[in-house]
């Protein structure tokens, strides 16, 4: 079965659960799942009910979608993401996205806890994801064409729509949260960087590194979304702090900054 029909397939199956279209959808990453708890007329709909869906198997990842609204606005969220060091294909990393595409979004947050490159960066930061580097060895658009999906050859100028993050950095600072800009590093993982490797990107210009997003992001411009991905740094890159890097830290530190996330998703996505 080909991925379009694969998805056309979850789609049928959602909306015989009498799920509406939703036009903005949320990315939750490891730890930030509760972001979703404040929608209203909230409903769950688990990974294991969706033909297709895969199943997530991260500390961190709930593995459900979550139907609601914020003020006017429908949404769904994606508590957990499936990744590439899962030993998923990258149609089945990229298989949500393209099903919340098929649903009728429109505007696409994506949200990741991610290692801090950038000297000043410090756990529990928010940064506003102006580009990315995608060190993963794969692409989202590798692959037989599908019509539904858009075109294969897609420009990624401003793959991170300009409009949505002055939007996001105006409901920051009205909220009085710091939020820096830069780029992000998506590597296979899952082992973390080598300081030798952090060394690395920080020369190749990036700011932050994670193990996702960058192939959520080019499947949702060959569908001509519009995305914003925002990282929040939950521990500092390898050679930058003493100690080992653990993934219960990073949990910790998403946790602690879901409410700061949450209002400014929840103001942007408000005001339409």
């Amino acid at each position: 079965m080909h991925e379009d029909e694969k998805v056309e397939g979850a789609l049928l199956a959602l909306r015989a659960m009498g799920v509406e279209s939703p036009t903005a959808g949320i990315v939750l990453g490891s730890g930030l799942g509760s972001v979703a708890d404040t929608f209203e007329d909230a409903r769950s709909v688990s990974y294991g009910l969706i033909p297709g869906m895969p199943a997530v198997g991260v500390a961190g990842h709930q593995g459900e979608m979550i139907f609601g609204r914020i003020e006017t606005q429908k949404v769904v969220a994606l508590k957990g993401r499936a990744h590439l060091y899962e030993g998923r294909s990258v149609a089945e990393v990229v298989f949500a996205v393209r099903l919340m595409a098929a649903l009728g979004v429109e505007r696409l947050f994506l949200t990741n806890a991610a290692g801090g490159i950038r000297a000043t960066f410090r756990p529990g930061d928010l940064m506003l994801i102006e580009d990315h580097l995608n060190l993963t060895g794969h692409n989202s658009l590798v692959g037989p064409e599908a019509a539904r999906f858009g075109k294969r050859f897609i420009d990624m100028v401003d793959a991170y729509d300009p409009g949505l993050r002055l939007q996001l950095l105006h409901a920051a600072q009205a909220e009085g949260c710091a939020l820096e800009q830069g780029v992000y590093a998506g590597l296979l993982g899952p082992s973390y960087e080598t300081p030798a490797e952090i060394r690395m990107l920080r020369t190749l210009g990036a700011d932050a590194v994670g193990m996702s997003t960058v192939l959520e992001t080019i499947a949702a411009r060959q569908r001509g979304l519009r995305v914003a991905g925002i990282s929040l740094i939950s521990n500092l890159a390898a050679g930058m702090h003493e100690g080992e890097l653990n993934h219960l830290e990073v949990q910790e530190v998403a946790a602690q900054a879901t409410s700061r996330l949450g209002q400014l998703l929840r103001r942007v996505i408000a005001a339409g």
